[in-house]
């Protein structure tokens, strides 16, 4: 699980742990993890349990001992989830700078494609294998000023469902992209800072539509699904702006 210091990593994580799930918790901030930790251990009346692995997804040399790594701890990995990305920054195309061009690329492409290398023989193995790689709106329909994010989550989607399409016939390998929307992230406060937070979907909610995608009986293969349009209750969003 990357990205699950927060939002819907931590949404996710927290789901997959009360289904029964031992989860290997990814980020790179360390307290972040141990709150999303702490969350998990009081799943199931107690018994949640998770291992912390603070990392850099955009150092590859570590990227790419993960999926060794998890074969000497634990012998197997069955579900991959991977919630990390980066915003970028929000310009007209025309105005990227280089830097900031690469640091998007390296998170929302080039991580995912390392993921993919070092967990593939572990998940391919695995008598349910499962990944999940949360994709964005706009990796589908380009908006102005939204760029890199277009950019490097349609080079991420183009990826992860080629490698899909690779898989052989008969594995047990379910790989699909989902599309979260817009959700009550940090990542979408950093976009939109004045935006009324209330009506969105939080990312339990979000969390609880990403779960069926993990389990055994899902059967979708190279898709995208995107999420289900939540309404929140008036009296929540009253509650929430309390």
């Amino acid at each position: 699980m990357t990205g699950a210091s927060r939002g819907i990593g931590q949404a996710v994580a927290c789901a997959l742990a009360g289904a029964g799930a031992h989860c290997i918790l990814m980020a790179r901030t360390v307290g972040g993890l141990e709150r999303t930790d702490d969350l998990i251990a009081a799943c199931n009346g107690g018994t949640g349990r998770a291992t912390l692995l603070p990392m850099d997804l955009v150092d590859g040399s570590a990227a790419d001992m993960l999926g060794p790594s998890i074969m000497a701890r634990f012998g197997r990995l069955d579900i991959l989830v991977h919630c990390a990305a980066t915003l970028g920054v929000l310009t007209p195309v025309t105005h990227m700078r280089p830097d900031a061009w690469q640091d998007c690329l390296a998170l929302n492409t080039t991580a995912a494609w390392r993921l993919i290398r070092t967990t593939a023989p572990l998940l391919e193995q695995a008598p349910h294998g499962r990944a999940v790689f949360l994709s964005d709106p706009h990796a589908r329909i380009p908006a102005p000023f939204w760029g890199m994010v277009a950019a490097s989550r349609a080079a991420q989607d183009a990826l992860v469902l080629t490698w899909a399409n690779e898989l052989p016939a008969g594995c047990a390998l379910r790989v699909n992209l989902f599309d979260p929307g817009v959700a009550a992230t940090r990542m979408r406060r950093q976009a939109m800072p004045g935006e009324d937070f209330a009506p969105l979907p939080r990312p339990d909610q979000v969390a609880r539509q990403i779960l069926p995608l993990c389990l055994p009986d899902e059967n979708r293969q190279g898709q995208r699904i995107v999420a289900r349009p939540i309404v929140q209750p008036v009296r929540d969003c009253l509650t929430r702006n309390a």
